[in-house]
């Protein structure tokens, strides 16, 4: 391909970001009224959002109903072919329904209109033409029209369906904030993602206990205590008398401080070289904050304390990482 050809290429592709762009920009006008109106409808339903639109539309509808359910509000796609089919059956009192048409007088749409009236569900349609059927035979309607479509035929759905795209992201998160979401929330319903690692994972989750938490007491050796570090193999032992109440820690990075003073280590006791004002964390400590804690201290492992300051567990860096959190 000479020059020219990669130049019109890239002239395509920046024209058709700067139309659909535009034809966001143009929704602003239309968060008014009526998009109020949808919201209280939302936010008053007792049921589910059912979302249905065919075609491209359908596809959008999908979309839009997996944001609203995992932003608050249970929602689901509902095709409009099958739901003449049996698939109405889905909608029950106390739904409300958000139809996608760019026309507005899709017949697969239209078709089952008066059944949802019948059912006495509220209708809420988002299309490009407020004079058609299903803008008038709708509860509430929301104007998504654009001036033209990305396509330079004008038969591809670009423009159009970016427009419903938004308007449904702008109807989600305005529910969203209204019904105060939290991040929490957001977590709850997407436990295998990042976020939910970071928020819903506790440090109780996934610490080391029993006998995989070296320690040992405040008269072993320097040699003994080494052997219990090479034993777990975390990096530090916590240092603890008879009742398991931490005294103290001892790290790799105190065998190589100790090293370079040439201390006897077999006739060095423990309690005369660790650390005695150490960093711990609790069980319910989020793990997400126990990685935080660990980076502003500068530490590499962690000894997990109960209230009483005795010894129920232990964490490294390593096992945080593996644990996604990071």
């Amino acid at each position: 391909m000479n020059q020219a050809g990669k130049n019109h290429i890239r002239e395509m592709g920046v024209a058709v970001l700067k139309r659909e762009a535009q034809s966001i920009t143009d929704l602003i006008e239309r968060v008014n009224g009526s998009f109020e109106q949808a919201c209280e409808l939302m936010l008053g339903c007792r049921g589910r959002i059912v979302v249905t639109g065919m075609g491209k539309s359908g596809h959008i509808g999908c979309k839009i109903a997996a944001t609203l359910a995992s932003t608050g509000t249970p929602s689901f796609f509902m095709h409009p072919g099958e739901a003449s089919h049996g698939d109405l059956g889905m909608i029950t009192e106390g739904d409300v329904v958000i139809a996608l048409s760019n026309s507005g007088s899709t017949d697969e749409l239209v078709c089952i209109v008066p059944l949802i009236k019948r059912l006495g569900v509220p209708l809420i349609a988002l299309t490009g033409s407020p004079d058609s059927e299903l803008a008038r035979e709708s509860d509430v309607h929301i104007d998504i029209s654009v001036e033209k479509e990305a396509c330079p035929l004008g038969l591809a759905p670009t423009s159009s369906t970016t427009a419903t795209l938004a308007m449904g992201d702008a109807l989600a998160i305005a529910l969203l904030d209204n019904r105060g979401f939290t991040e929490e929330d957001f977590a709850r319903s997407h436990p295998g993602g990042r976020l939910g690692r970071r928020l819903l994972l506790h440090i109780g989750d996934i610490m080391q206990t029993g006998e995989d938490v070296p320690h040992v007491g405040p008269d072993a050796s320097l040699d003994e205590a080494m052997l219990e570090m090479t034993r777990v193999g975390i990096g530090m032992t916590a240092i603890t008398d008879k009742d398991m109440k931490v005294l103290g820690i001892y790290t790799d990075g105190d065998v190589r401080r100790t090293i370079e003073k040439q201390v006897d280590p077999h006739q060095t006791k423990i309690d005369s070289i660790m650390t005695t004002d150490c960093t711990t964390g609790s069980v319910n400590m989020l793990a997400a904050e126990g990685l935080q804690l660990m980076e502003d201290k500068r530490i590499n492992a962690l000894l997990i304390v109960d209230e009483k300051m005795k010894l129920i567990g232990a964490i490294n860096m390593h096992t945080l990482l593996r644990s996604g959190v990071a």
